[in-house]
Protein backbone atom coordinates (compact mmCIF):
# COMPACT_ATOMS: atom_id res chain seq x y z
CA UNK A 1 0.00 0.00 0.00
CA UNK A 2 3.02 2.35 0.84
CA UNK A 3 4.38 1.73 -2.92
CA UNK A 4 0.58 3.07 -4.34
CA UNK A 5 0.68 5.73 -1.93
CA UNK A 6 3.62 6.71 -3.17
CA UNK A 7 2.49 7.21 -6.67
CA UNK A 8 -0.51 8.94 -5.62
CA UNK A 9 1.45 11.69 -3.71
CA UNK A 10 3.99 11.90 -6.98
CA UNK A 11 0.99 12.29 -9.50
CA UNK A 12 -0.66 14.93 -7.47
CA UNK A 13 2.63 16.57 -7.13
CA UNK A 14 3.06 16.40 -10.71
CA UNK A 15 -0.11 17.89 -11.11
CA UNK A 16 0.81 21.06 -9.02
CA UNK A 17 3.23 21.86 -11.77
CA UNK A 18 0.49 21.96 -14.31
CA UNK A 19 -2.56 23.62 -12.59
CA UNK A 20 -2.42 27.51 -13.89
CA UNK A 21 -5.21 29.55 -15.50
CA UNK A 22 -6.14 28.20 -18.88
CA UNK A 23 -5.96 24.64 -18.52
CA UNK A 24 -8.37 22.11 -18.93
CA UNK A 25 -9.76 19.82 -16.36
CA UNK A 26 -9.03 17.25 -18.90
CA UNK A 27 -5.87 17.92 -19.75
CA UNK A 28 -5.06 17.69 -16.33
CA UNK A 29 -6.53 13.95 -15.85
CA UNK A 30 -4.43 12.86 -18.90
CA UNK A 31 -1.34 13.80 -17.25
CA UNK A 32 -2.58 12.01 -14.40
CA UNK A 33 -3.51 8.95 -16.14
CA UNK A 34 0.09 9.23 -17.95
CA UNK A 35 1.84 8.99 -15.48
CA UNK A 36 0.32 6.54 -13.21
CA UNK A 37 0.45 4.30 -15.84
CA UNK A 38 4.36 4.76 -16.44
CA UNK A 39 4.35 3.98 -12.96
CA UNK A 40 3.18 0.40 -13.20
CA UNK A 41 0.10 1.29 -11.79
CA UNK A 42 -3.55 1.62 -12.85
CA UNK A 43 -6.27 4.66 -12.09
CA UNK A 44 -8.64 2.99 -9.82
CA UNK A 45 -11.02 5.46 -10.42
CA UNK A 46 -11.53 4.67 -13.85
CA UNK A 47 -14.18 2.38 -14.47
CA UNK A 48 -15.26 2.20 -11.50
CA UNK A 49 -18.96 2.14 -11.43
CA UNK A 50 -18.83 3.20 -14.79
CA UNK A 51 -16.99 6.60 -13.84
CA UNK A 52 -15.09 7.46 -16.87
CA UNK A 53 -11.66 9.09 -16.45
CA UNK A 54 -9.10 8.52 -14.12
CA UNK A 55 -9.26 10.91 -11.43
CA UNK A 56 -12.11 13.78 -10.14
CA UNK A 57 -11.18 16.54 -10.57
CA UNK A 58 -13.69 19.54 -8.71
CA UNK A 59 -13.48 23.12 -9.13
CA UNK A 60 -15.10 25.51 -6.72
CA UNK A 61 -18.60 25.00 -5.07
CA UNK A 62 -18.30 20.93 -6.55
CA UNK A 63 -17.21 19.16 -3.76
CA UNK A 64 -16.14 15.77 -5.30
CA UNK A 65 -16.45 13.73 -8.07
CA UNK A 66 -16.05 16.08 -11.23
CA UNK A 67 -15.65 14.31 -14.63
CA UNK A 68 -12.51 16.22 -15.81
CA UNK A 69 -13.79 17.61 -19.43
CA UNK A 70 -13.29 20.96 -21.28
CA UNK A 71 -13.64 23.50 -18.03
CA UNK A 72 -10.57 25.97 -18.23
CA UNK A 73 -9.28 27.36 -14.96
CA UNK A 74 -9.22 30.53 -14.01
CA UNK A 75 -7.09 32.88 -11.78
CA UNK A 76 -9.11 32.72 -8.50
CA UNK A 77 -10.08 29.20 -9.18
CA UNK A 78 -9.61 26.41 -6.02
CA UNK A 79 -9.80 22.73 -7.74
CA UNK A 80 -9.67 18.98 -5.47
CA UNK A 81 -8.09 16.93 -7.32
CA UNK A 82 -8.99 12.88 -6.47
CA UNK A 83 -6.32 10.19 -7.18
CA UNK A 84 -6.62 7.06 -6.72
CA UNK A 85 -3.95 4.23 -7.51
CA UNK A 86 -4.23 0.60 -7.72
CA UNK A 87 -0.60 -0.86 -7.71
CA UNK A 88 0.42 -4.76 -6.91
CA UNK A 89 -3.36 -5.53 -5.79
CA UNK A 90 -3.62 -2.53 -2.93
CA UNK A 91 -4.98 0.86 -3.51
CA UNK A 92 -3.83 4.05 -2.86
CA UNK A 93 -6.45 7.39 -2.27
CA UNK A 94 -5.50 11.42 -1.50
CA UNK A 95 -7.30 13.94 -2.66
CA UNK A 96 -5.54 18.12 -2.59
CA UNK A 97 -7.16 21.07 -3.28
CA UNK A 98 -4.78 23.55 -5.56
CA UNK A 99 -5.07 27.45 -6.02
CA UNK A 100 -5.04 28.45 -8.79
CA UNK A 101 -3.18 31.61 -9.33
CA UNK A 102 -4.05 34.70 -6.60
CA UNK A 103 -7.20 33.38 -4.18
CA UNK A 104 -8.52 35.50 -1.74
CA UNK A 105 -7.69 35.80 2.15
CA UNK A 106 -11.13 33.58 3.34
CA UNK A 107 -10.05 31.45 0.40
CA UNK A 108 -7.23 30.38 1.91
CA UNK A 109 -8.37 30.21 5.37
CA UNK A 110 -11.32 27.55 3.75
CA UNK A 111 -7.65 25.38 2.34
CA UNK A 112 -5.98 25.46 5.39
CA UNK A 113 -8.91 24.99 8.17
CA UNK A 114 -9.73 21.77 5.55
CA UNK A 115 -5.78 20.74 6.08
CA UNK A 116 -5.81 21.09 9.53
CA UNK A 117 -9.22 19.28 9.75
CA UNK A 118 -7.36 16.30 8.14
CA UNK A 119 -4.32 16.19 10.52
CA UNK A 120 -6.66 16.45 13.43
CA UNK A 121 -8.45 13.26 11.90
CA UNK A 122 -4.99 11.43 10.81
CA UNK A 123 -3.40 12.23 14.59
CA UNK A 124 -6.80 9.93 16.32
CA UNK A 125 -5.25 6.96 13.82
CA UNK A 126 -3.72 5.44 16.71
CA UNK A 127 -4.45 1.62 18.59
CA UNK A 128 -6.72 2.03 21.51
CA UNK A 129 -8.88 5.19 20.11
CA UNK A 130 -12.20 5.07 18.92
CA UNK A 131 -13.04 5.00 15.04
CA UNK A 132 -15.69 8.03 16.14
CA UNK A 133 -12.40 9.78 17.91
CA UNK A 134 -11.41 10.64 13.81
CA UNK A 135 -14.83 11.87 12.74
CA UNK A 136 -15.32 14.31 16.25
CA UNK A 137 -11.71 15.87 15.46
CA UNK A 138 -12.42 16.80 12.04
CA UNK A 139 -15.94 18.24 12.48
CA UNK A 140 -14.24 20.35 16.06
CA UNK A 141 -11.70 22.05 13.88
CA UNK A 142 -13.86 22.98 10.78
CA UNK A 143 -16.72 24.41 12.90
CA UNK A 144 -14.43 26.08 15.48
CA UNK A 145 -13.11 28.00 11.90
CA UNK A 146 -16.72 28.66 10.97
CA UNK A 147 -16.86 26.64 7.91
CA UNK A 148 -19.48 22.98 7.99
CA UNK A 149 -18.81 19.59 7.44
CA UNK A 150 -20.86 18.06 4.31
CA UNK A 151 -22.38 14.94 6.53
CA UNK A 152 -23.31 13.00 3.58
CA UNK A 153 -20.09 11.89 2.08
CA UNK A 154 -17.95 10.01 4.44
CA UNK A 155 -14.56 8.76 4.91
CA UNK A 156 -13.66 5.03 4.61
CA UNK A 157 -11.44 1.80 5.05
CA UNK A 158 -9.34 0.81 1.83
CA UNK A 159 -6.74 -2.03 0.79
CA UNK A 160 -7.25 -4.39 -1.71
CA UNK A 161 -10.41 -2.48 -2.75
CA UNK A 162 -11.43 1.62 -2.78
CA UNK A 163 -14.23 1.39 -0.40
CA UNK A 164 -14.25 -1.00 2.50
CA UNK A 165 -15.61 -0.97 5.77
CA UNK A 166 -16.26 1.24 7.83
CA UNK A 167 -17.51 4.26 6.68
CA UNK A 168 -15.80 7.45 8.38
CA UNK A 169 -18.37 10.17 8.93
CA UNK A 170 -16.07 13.62 9.44
CA UNK A 171 -18.73 14.53 12.51
CA UNK A 172 -20.07 13.25 15.66
CA UNK A 173 -19.32 12.34 19.06
CA UNK A 174 -16.20 11.02 20.29
CA UNK A 175 -15.65 7.67 21.59
CA UNK A 176 -17.66 5.37 19.91
CA UNK A 177 -17.48 2.75 17.40
CA UNK A 178 -15.02 -0.07 17.03
CA UNK A 179 -11.41 0.10 18.61
CA UNK A 180 -8.39 1.17 16.34
CA UNK A 181 -5.96 -1.79 16.20
CA UNK A 182 -2.62 -2.03 14.36
CA UNK A 183 -2.36 -3.10 10.65
CA UNK A 184 -5.97 -0.69 9.69
CA UNK A 185 -5.62 1.65 7.02
CA UNK A 186 -7.99 4.09 6.43
CA UNK A 187 -8.84 6.86 3.61
CA UNK A 188 -9.62 9.91 6.07
CA UNK A 189 -10.56 12.87 4.13
CA UNK A 190 -12.81 15.86 5.40
CA UNK A 191 -14.88 17.57 3.05
CA UNK A 192 -15.72 20.78 4.17
CA UNK A 193 -17.87 23.96 2.92
CA UNK A 194 -17.76 27.61 3.41
CA UNK A 195 -21.24 27.94 3.41
CA UNK A 196 -23.95 25.28 4.58
CA UNK A 197 -23.64 21.36 4.67
CA UNK A 198 -26.42 20.55 1.95
CA UNK A 199 -25.04 19.36 -1.42
CA UNK A 200 -26.57 18.49 -4.72
CA UNK A 201 -25.99 15.88 -7.23
CA UNK A 202 -25.39 16.98 -10.75
CA UNK A 203 -27.21 15.27 -13.67
CA UNK A 204 -24.27 13.70 -14.50
CA UNK A 205 -25.02 11.39 -11.48
CA UNK A 206 -21.32 12.16 -10.51
CA UNK A 207 -20.50 15.54 -9.41
CA UNK A 208 -21.24 16.85 -6.08
CA UNK A 209 -21.62 20.27 -5.57
CA UNK A 210 -22.31 22.66 -2.54
CA UNK A 211 -26.23 23.52 -2.26
CA UNK A 212 -26.23 27.44 -1.80
CA UNK A 213 -22.72 27.35 -4.11
CA UNK A 214 -20.37 28.47 -1.50
CA UNK A 215 -17.01 27.04 -2.00
CA UNK A 216 -16.00 23.51 -0.89
CA UNK A 217 -12.19 22.06 0.23
CA UNK A 218 -11.49 18.60 -0.14
CA UNK A 219 -8.06 17.18 1.43
CA UNK A 220 -7.41 13.58 1.82
CA UNK A 221 -4.81 10.87 2.72
CA UNK A 222 -4.66 7.34 3.22
CA UNK A 223 -3.13 6.37 6.71
CA UNK A 224 -2.63 2.80 8.51
CA UNK A 225 -2.21 2.40 12.20
CA UNK A 226 0.91 1.28 13.47
CA UNK A 227 2.87 0.87 16.48
CA UNK A 228 4.73 4.10 16.02
CA UNK A 229 1.49 5.45 15.53
CA UNK A 230 -0.60 6.97 12.31
CA UNK A 231 1.54 6.38 8.94
CA UNK A 232 0.74 8.32 6.22
CA UNK A 233 0.93 6.29 2.46
CA UNK A 234 0.00 9.26 0.42
CA UNK A 235 2.41 11.86 2.06
CA UNK A 236 3.63 14.25 -0.40
CA UNK A 237 5.36 16.93 1.68
CA UNK A 238 6.04 19.67 -1.33
CA UNK A 239 1.96 20.04 -1.00
CA UNK A 240 1.68 20.78 2.44
CA UNK A 241 0.41 24.69 2.82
Amino acid sequence: MARAGRVVADTLTLLAEHVRPGVTTAELDAVAEEFIVSQGGYPTFKGYRGYPAATCISPNDMVVHGIPGPYALEDGDILSVDVGVTLGGFVGDSAYTFAVGEISPETERLLDTCQAALAAGVEQCRSGHRLSDISHAIQKVTEEAGFSVVRSLVGHGVGRSMHEDPQIPNYGPAGRGPLLAEGMVFAIEPMINAGGPDVVVHDDEWSISSKDGSLSAHFEHTVAVTEEGPRILTAAPVLLR
